[in-house]
């Protein structure tokens, strides 16, 4: 079932420990460090039954426990719940019995006596093995089924191609967890489109919060990014939050990494690994639970070569990786996008036009749309405001682009009379016709409501209560 969330990590940690004050101390520094979701228990008795009832992303044991010790309930998680890492955690440093927990299938042995810092690494560590765990799960789910779980989560992305249905089926995969994502993919291919799509899927209660890093120099990013105290410079006469905070517990996309400075890519990487940032002027570190989306049409593997980009930063973004193929390898899409912005620029400009889809798709079927669906959109744009007809033709785009690009057959025509349709000896009825014209777009245009609505000139909702009158 899908979980919505405000909290870090999705899912809770359990600690237990019949030692409250303990317990407490540790929630504490746990919230600290940008974990607030934890939860106690100080009766061993009560844990099999809570693991039941809630999921878990991690479960802390204390060794040494009245009733159950940590040592006998490890057998008994990792039978009932394979998927829990289970971390114990002891006031004593003994080897034989750490080894020993180890072999029962606990995840790690913490001494309480280390330092806090230590603690909580193992923590985070547990729950990123769960999150891989949960994410591996889910992609062999997602593969190997036909139909997406919610396909309403990508309705502004306008596609019927393979490759783009996969990126889909992976991002419903991968969507739940806080590890960040890096999208690449030409200029104009919708990156910010799929980044909108994983901060949906993610159920993430915080906003979507954008920011373009091309063109901004340090002090401005840092700023942007970060806020600032009153005071922190000249002409700083009001605090200011900064993007990461507004983001809160959303999603913080960051378009165009490639082009941040080795300066503010260090602090983006303090971000990313300590989840805390420093306003400009203060002393004081905030922490941050946003997930951060990344996107570029760079090489940044070259960028690395060349010492322009940080390994470190890199291997960080790259929690998953998400490629956006461009227009030009999915040709497939263009009756569907034509009719879409045909549609969408008709409406903008306030014009009554129908679009020839099929043969426009066919005319610009040999331009490589270096700008990709970017392109695409403009493109249409403009010819829907040239165009001084009631129909959208291909003729409308031979001044728009070089003649090179464009193909205009004979056989094409725009007049749709020559075409006429034909009957046999029984004439069908409305109903009857309706019903295999409306089949027929939606044939051609691989089930897309609104393109296949444009194509026979009636509304999107028109398709859609017949599609739920007849099933």
């Amino acid at each position: 079932m899908h979980k919505t969330t405000g909290t870090t990590p999705r899912y809770p940690v359990l600690l237990v420990d019949d030692e409250e004050s303990w317990l407490h101390s540790f929630k504490a520094a746990l919230r600290s460090s940008g974990l607030d979701n934890v939860e106690l228990l100080s009766d061993s008795r009560e844990v099999l039954a809570a693991l039941d009832g809630k999921q878990y992303c991690a479960v802390a044991v204390d060794l040494m426990m009245p009733h159950i010790s940590g040592e006998d309930l490890i057998p008994s998680i990792v039978e009932s719940h394979p998927e829990v890492p289970v971390l114990v955690i002891s006031g004593l440093n003994e080897i034989k019995t750490a080894v020993n927990c180890i072999r029962l299938g606990a995840f790690d042995f913490i001494v309480k006596t280390e330092d806090r810092n230590t603690l909580i690494a193992g923590i985070r560590h547990a729950i990123e093995i769960y999150e891989l765990r949960h994410e591996n799960n889910a992609l062999r789910h997602n593969f190997f089924k036909p139909d997406l779980d919610r396909p309403e989560l990508f309705s502004d992305i306008v596609t019927a191609h393979r490759d783009m249905r996969a990126v889909f089926q992976y991002i419903e995969a991968i969507a739940e967890t806080d590890r960040p994502v890096i999208i690449t993919g030409e200029s104009g291919v919708g990156k910010e489109l799929v980044a909108h799509a994983i901060h949906r899927a993610s159920g993430r209660k915080g906003e979507f919060v954008a920011v373009n890093i091309a063109g901004l120099d340090d002090n401005v990013i840092a700023d942007t990014l970060f806020g600032h105290r009153k005071g922190a410079y000249t002409g700083a006469t009001d605090a200011r939050i900064g993007l990461v905070e507004k983001a809160g517990n959303g999603t913080l996309f960051l378009d165009e990494i490639g082009d941040l400075s080795m300066a503010s890519q260090t602090k983006l990487l303090r971000l990313l690994q300590e989840r805390e940032y420093m306003p400009l002027g203060s002393d004081m570190a905030k922490k941050s639970s946003a997930r951060v989306i990344t996107a570029t049409h760079q090489e940044l593997v070259k960028m690395q070569n060349a010492g322009k980009f940080r390994n470190d930063l890199f291997y960080r973004l790259r929690g998953h990786t998400i490629h956006i193929p461009p227009l030009r390898k999915r040709h497939g899409d263009l009756p569907l996008l034509i009719a879409h912005f045909a549609g969408e620029a008709a409406a903008s400009l306030k014009k009554s036009i129908r679009a020839d889809v099929e043969d426009i798709a066919s005319a610009l079927s040999s331009y490589p749309f270096p700008g990709n669906v970017r392109e695409l959109q403009h493109l249409i744009y403009d010819a829907v405001g040239i165009c001084k007809g009631k129909r959208l033709t291909a003729e409308n785009f031979k001044t728009l682009l070089p003649s090179t690009h464009i193909r205009i057959d004979a056989a094409q025509s725009h007049v749709r009379q020559e075409a006429p349709v034909s009957f046999g000896g029984t004439l069908p009825s409305l109903k009857e016709v309706r019903s295999k014209l409306i089949n027929e777009a939606l044939r051609r245009t691989n089930g897309n409501q609104s393109a296949a609505a444009q194509l026979i000139g009636i509304t999107r909702q028109a398709v859609s209560k017949f599609l739920k009158e007849n099933g």
